[in-house]
C-alpha cells in the first residue's frame, strides 16, 4: 500500500453542476432535442435507466457546456422522496450529445490523464467508502444535498497508473459481461414483441384485424377484465416468511426483476409465477415499473407493494401474454390517462384497469405465442440469474481492490 496515495477528486477532476430549467421549458420528445438528464436517471450500481420521453430541450447555445459526451461521470447531489437513495452514486454516459445536464447532478471530467485512469477512477467513486463519505458530507435539510465543493474535497486512493488499469481490467470484463447478457435479455424481449405486435396489436386497441373476424370467428370484442384476473385474492399466513419484492426494484425496461428479499409477511399485493406485476402510483407507472414472475419457487405466493397491480392468467391463456400486454404503449397510456388522486400522488385502479377494451384472441391463438414466448422469458430469466450472480462478485470484489485488500498481479 506504500505505493498508494491518497488526494481529493478534485485535485484530479473537474466538477461541475448542471443547468437551472424551469418547468416550463420541457417539451415532449422531437427528432435533434437533448434529453434533459436528471437524477431519476441515475441507478445505484453505476448504470442509467430510461426515462418516460417528455423532458427534452432544444438544442441551443446557452446550453453548449452543459451537453454531457460519452465517458462522462454523472453524480446524484441531491436525495429527494422517490430518488431510491441515489445521493453520491455515479453513472457513465453511454452517448454523444444526448443528454443535457440539470441542475442537483453534478459532471466530473478527468483532468490528469497521464496520472489517472478514467475506467478506475469510476469504480473508485463507486465504492462503498466514497459514497459513504460523500453522504456524510451531505447538507441535511428539507432535501439532502451534496455541493460541488464538497465532492471535489472527497478523498480517493490512488496506485501507480499501471495497477490502476489492471484493477480496471478486471472490474470491466465483469461489467462486460454483465452488459452482454443484458444485450442478449434486449434482443430476445424484442423478438417476442415483435411477435406479439404482429398477432396481437390490433386487438389491444379493441379493433382485430377485419379478416381475422371472417376467418376466425373465436375473436372478439371485449375488455381486459374478461380475460384477466385482477389482484386476484390469494392467501399467506400472517407473519411468514415469503419472497418480497421491493418497489425500487421493479424493473423499468425488461421482465426481470433486480433484487427481491425473503421478509415476513403484514400486508400488500399477492403474486405468483405467471402473473404480471405492474406499479399503478406515479411516478413508478409513468417510468415503466413492470416484471413478469418466473422467479419464485413452484406454488409460492409472494408480495409487495400495495401500489402494485396484479395481471394473472385465466385458464387457457398464454401467462406471457399479459406482460408484453403491459408493456405495451397503448395500454400504459389507458393506464396513465385514468390515474385520480392529488398531484403526486396519483394512481390508476384494478378496476379501471379491468375496463381496457381488447378484441379477446382464441386461447390457441395466445397459446402459438406462448410456444415462442415461453421459451424466450426462460432464458431472459437464465441470463438473469447470471447477471446477478456477476453483478454480486463486481461489488464484492470493488471495495477489496479500491481499498488495496486484493492485489491484482501485474
Amino acid at each position: 500500500m506504500s505505493e498508494w496515495k491518497e488526494c481529493k477528486l478534485g485535485d484530479v477532476a473537474g466538477v461541475y453542476n448542471g443547468y437551472s430549467f424551469k418547468s416550463g421549458e420541457y417539451h415532449s420528445f422531437h427528432p435533434g432535442h437533448l434529453e434533459v438528464l436528471k437524477m431519476g436517471h441515475i441507478e445505484p450500481g453505476g448504470g442509467l435507466r430510461k426515462l418516460p420521453k417528455k423532458d427534452y430541450m432544444p438544442r441551443e447555445s446557452r446550453f453548449e457546456k452543459y451537453i454531457l459526451k460519452k465517458n462522462d461521470i454523472v453524480l446524484a447531489m441531491t436525495d429527494m422522496k422517490d430518488s431510491m437513495g441515489i445521493l453520491g452514486h455515479p453513472a457513465i454516459i453511454d452517448l454523444d450529445d444526448h443528454y443535457v445536464l440539470n441542475q442537483r447532478v453534478a459532471r466530473i471530467i478527468v483532468q490528469d490523464h497521464k496520472n489517472i485512469d478514467f475506467t478506475f477512477l469510476f469504480y473508485q467513486m463507486r465504492s462503498t467508502d466514497f459514497i459513504s463519505e460523500l453522504q456524510s458530507r451531505a447538507h441535511s435539510g428539507v432535501q439532502v444535498n451534496l455541493t460541488t465543493s464538497a465532492i471535489k474535497d472527497a478523498r480517493i486512493l490512488l496506485p501507480q497508473l499501471p495497477e490502476q488499469r489492471a484493477i480496471a481490467g478486471v472490474l470491466s470484463s465483469l461489467d462486460d459481461k454483465i452488459d452482454l447478457l443484458h444485450r442478449q435479455n434486449k434482443t430476445l424481449e424484442g423478438m417476442a414483441e415483435a411477435l406479439w405486435r404482429k398477432m396481437f396489436v390490433p386487438a389491444c386497441a379493441g379493433e382485430p384485424h377485419a379478416d381475422r373476424e371472417e376467418a376466425d370467428p373465436g375473436w372478439k370484442k371485449g375488455k381486459l377484465g374478461d380475460i384477466a384476473e385482477i389482484n386476484p385474492l390469494r392467501s399467506i399466513k400472517k407473519e411468514a416468511i415469503t419472497t418480497y419484492l421491493d418497489m425500487s426494484n421493479m424493473p423499468t425496461d425488461g421482465p426481470f426483476p433486480k433484487e427481491w428479499v425473503q421478509r415476513d409477511y403484514s400486508s400488500g399485493m399477492k403474486f405468483k409465477n405467471g402473473d404480471t406485476v405492474i406499479a399503478r402510483i406515479t411516478p413508478c407507472l409513468e417510468n415503466g415499473k413492470t416484471a413478469y414472475v418466473n422467479f419464485l419457487n413452484n406454488e409460492e405466493i409472494a408480495w409487495g407493494s400495495t401500489e402494485y397491480i396484479i395481471l394473472a392468467p385465466k385458464t387457457g391463456y398464454s401467462s406471457e401474454w399479459y406482460y408484453f400486454l403491459a408493456r405495451n404503449d397503448d395500454f400504459r397510456d389507458f393506464a396513465i390517462q385514468n390515474m385520480t388522486g392529488t398531484s403526486g400522488r396519483q394512481r390508476v385502479s384494478g378496476d379501471s384497469i379491468a375496463q381496457y377494451e381488447i378484441a379477446i384472441p382464441p386461447m390457441n391463438i395466445t397459446e402459438r405465442f406462448r410456444t415462442f414466448a415461453g421459451p424466450v422469458m426462460d432464458h431472459i430469466k437464465h441470463n438473469s440469474f447470471q447477471i446477478r450472480t456477476l453483478i454480486r462478485l463486481r461489488d464484492t470484489l470493488i471495495p477489496k481492490l479500491m481499498s488495496g485488500e486484493v492485489r491484482v498481479k501485474l
